[in-house]
Formats: C-alpha cells, sequence, structure tokens
C-alpha cells in the first residue's frame, strides 16, 4: 500500500532532487507521513541505487528503504526542454528540496529566484555541506568529512585511547536529513499563516555542530570560558557498557535516586560512603574513578542477575544488543515496529515510523522505485500532452524505466 495521501502531510506535494542519503532521509520522512514525494533524477540515477546487495542491481536494499513511498521521474536537466519541464511540474510543488552545491544548482538555473519566478508559494530547500557565506561553502562534503569537521571524531578518539574514529552510523547525514525535514515542516506552517514561500537552507557542517554542542559546549558557553568544551561524563574512558560475568550491560546510574537505590540493592558497601558519590557535582568531578568503582562491581554476576537487580531497584538497564538481535526484539515485535511486505522484489522488511498520530496516521509506502519508473504519469499529471511527453523522451529529456 502506498504513503501517499495517508498521514499528516497528505495533499503536499515535493520535489526531491536529493540523492545518496542526507537529502533522501528528509523525504522519505515525507513520504512516511503521506506527502507525494517526486524523485527527479539524472538519466544516471543516484548513486545509492547501486550500492549492494539486492536483487535488482539498479535497487539495492538502502536504496529501497530510505526512498520508499516515492515516485521517479527521469530528467537530464542539461536539455533546457527537461529544465521547462521541471518548472512546469514547481508550477503545483509545495516544496523544492535539493542537495548540491550552489555552483552546481546555480548552473543549472534553478535557484530559488528561478523557481519563485514560477511558484511564489513554493518552499526552496537547500541541503549541502556547508553554509553558503562562509569560506568553506564550495566544499565538497559527505558524512566522513563532515564528522571530522564538527568535532565528532576527536570527541571519538578520547573513548578510542587517543585514535580518532568514526561513529559507526552516517550520523551528519541523517542528522542533517532530520533538520531538513522539521526546517520545511516549520516553513509549511509559516505559509499557512502568511501565504508567502521562502528559500531554507540546512548546511550539514553547521547542523553536526549544533548537534554536538548541545551538551558539549559546557563551560565554553561562558565568554570567557569557565571551562573547556567538553562534558567530562561523556567522553571519560570509563564510560562504557559493563563487563559482567557472561557479557555487557549497558547501565545508566544517573540522579541521586538512582545511586541511592543502587548501593541499597548491592548491599550499601563501604565504598558507597565516599563523598565523591553524594551528588551529581562530585560525581561528574570525578567521573573516571565513579565509573570504574562501578565497573569492578558489575563483573561479580552475570548480565541477567544484574538485569534483574537493576529492573527491581528501577535503575535504567538494558543488555547490549546486536543490529541481529532487533529484528526479533520482543518489543519491537509486539508494537509492529517491523513491517513485512510482498513486493516484485520479494518478502522485504521495513522500519517502522517512529512517531505515532492518533488521527492521521502515515505509512509505510512501496520500496524505492525503478528509475524513471513514474516519468511518463508524473508528466500527464502535470498537464503534458501525449505529444509533448512523446517528444520530450525522444530528445532523451524525459527517460523511462528500462522494461524488467
Amino acid at each position: 500500500m502506498s504513503g501517499r495521501g495517508q498521514g499528516p502531510l497528505a495533499g503536499v506535494r515535493v520535489l526531491d532532487l536529493t540523492s545518496v542519503l542526507m537529502g533522501p532521509y528528509a523525504t522519505q520522512i515525507f513520504a512516511d507521513l503521506g506527502a507525494d514525494v517526486i524523485k527527479v533524477e539524472s538519466p544516471d540515477g543516484d548513486t545509492t541505487r547501486y550500492l549492494p546487495p539486492g536483487n535488482d542491481p539498479a535497487r539495492g536494499g538502502m536504496f529501497m528503504n530510505v526512498n520508499r513511498g516515492k515516485r521517479s521521474i527521469v530528467l537530464d536537466l542539461k536539455q533546457p526542454s527537461a529544465k521547462e519541464a521541471l518548472l512546469k511540474l514547481a508550477e503545483t510543488a509545495d516544496v523544492f528540496i535539493h542537495s548540491m552545491r550552489a555552483q552546481a544548482i546555480g548552473r543549472l538555473g534553478l535557484d530559488y529566484p528561478a523557481l519563485q519566478a514560477v511558484n511564489p508559494r513554493i518552499l526552496y530547500a537547500n541541503l549541502y555541506g556547508f553554509a553558503r557565506s562562509g569560506p568553506y561553502r564550495d566544499y565538497p562534503a559527505y558524512d566522513d568529512i563532515v564528522q571530522a569537521a564538527s568535532g565528532i571524531v576527536d570527541l571519538q578518539a578520547r573513548l578510542s585511547k587517543g585514535e580518532p574514529t568514526y561513529l559507526a552510523t552516517v550520523v551528519a547525514d541523517k542528522v542533517a536529513g532530520l533538520t531538513g525535514a522539521y526546517a520545511v515542516m516549520a516553513a509549511l506552517y509559516a505559509r499557512e499563516r502568511t501565504g508567502l514561500g521562502q528559500e531554507i537552507e540546512v548546511p550539514m557542517f553547521e547542523t553536526l555542530v549544533s548537534f554536538a554542542t548541545v551538551e558539549h559546549l559546557c563551560g565554553s558557553l561562558f565568554v570567557p570560558p569557565l571551562g573547556p568544551p567538553e562534558y567530562p561524563r561523556a567522553t571519560s574512558e570509563a564510560r562504557r557498557p559493563y563487563k559482567t560475568a557472561d557479557g555487557y550491560i549497558g547501565v545508566m546510574i544517573y540522579n541521586d535516586k538512582h545511586w541511592r537505590a543502587f548501593f541499597h540493592a548491592i548491599g550499601d558497601p563501604d565504598w558507597s560512603k565516599d563523598p565523591m558519590f553524594a551528588s551529581m557535582r562530585t560525581r561528574t568531578q570525578n567521573i573516571g574513578k565513579v565509573l570504574a568503582q562501578v565497573a569492578a562491581v558489575m563483573e561479580q554476576r552475570t548480565t541477567d542477575e544484574w538485569m534483574a537487580l537493576l529492573r527491581e531497584a528501577q535503575i535504567p538497564a538494558m543488555a547490549i544488543a546486536s543490529l541481529t538481535d532487533l529484528l526479533h526484539d520482543p518489543h519491537l515485535v509486539e508494537t509492529g515496529f517491523w513491517q513485512e511486505r510482498e513486493t516484485e522484489e520479494g518478502v522485504l522488511r521495513f522500519p517502522g515510523i517512529p512517531t505515532g498520530f492518533s488521527a492521521t496516521p502515515g505509512a509505510i509506502g512501496e520500496p524505492g522505485p525503478a528509475l524513471g519508473a513514474d516519468s511518463r504519469a508524473i508528466l500527464d499529471e502535470a498537464g503534458f500532452g501525449s505529444a509533448e511527453i512523446d517528444a520530450l523522451i525522444g530528445t532523451g529529456a524525459v527517460r523511462l524505466a528500462e522494461p524488467a
């Protein structure tokens, strides 16, 4: 079942000129919540199409997930007739979103003034690496590059004996994608009140710096600084899952109530009277020693024993789960998070929409479309006649999906 027309964004039309992960993740959220997302691709297609594994060499699993619920049209925007076709589509669109560098979208003649001229109410979203007003504006940006530049890699080095490492997830792409989604939704709300379209900028670098400094600006919030830009609890080498007698466990003994309950649960040992455990301030100031002491105790019981004891004490704790474990996690199964369906590519398992709406729930759409699968239908909806569409196809300005 397609998600289009079902959800809080039903009736919103999005022209999506994004590729890889940042932009497609933002527009996946729109599609999940009911928007009609038209994925505009070059004749070569989004590069993520070709990432394995997948039964179709032009539709890998990652592509089909992050582009679910969208429709695909192929336009060779280097041809003037394809550009004119896109501008025609923009006349009835609510949102135009791209992930090209400013110079590239400008060379195509598809900057905000060009779109605004055909649709003054359109919301034009730029998702790219660095803000246009700074000296990095023309630098290419991928997730690893932005992780390196944003302080994330340096923070990770504190947990890896000084060895810089990337997070094991494309955090810059996804945080920027989420930010792009909420920014456009905010602009949609503003347009409801004012009737005005506008241009939106979502740079990955600034977005991830903002994300990292939520907690890590810390003492450098003050001018002059009261301390370095670092939250010590998060960067302590001792902050890691605790080793138990037979595995590992994640435990968060955080506030004073938690610590009192923890000490009571383990029999109020002598070391619990140490002044460094007395308050949030003293524990933070001695975080390495505090966590090391807890780590020594955790090795004395099994994971199951600790889970039973900590649950009874109402202390936050979970056993360490792998991604494979999550496919069968009882909570996710009970809530219906995983959604399996029969498709032309076989049975596929999709992660569910994490947000719930009591009156306007969204829905997971079909897997990411074949390249150009909807070219003709989209142009027909925009008012192009059959002869016009055939002419565009004949020149290569528009392309259809290859026969299966």
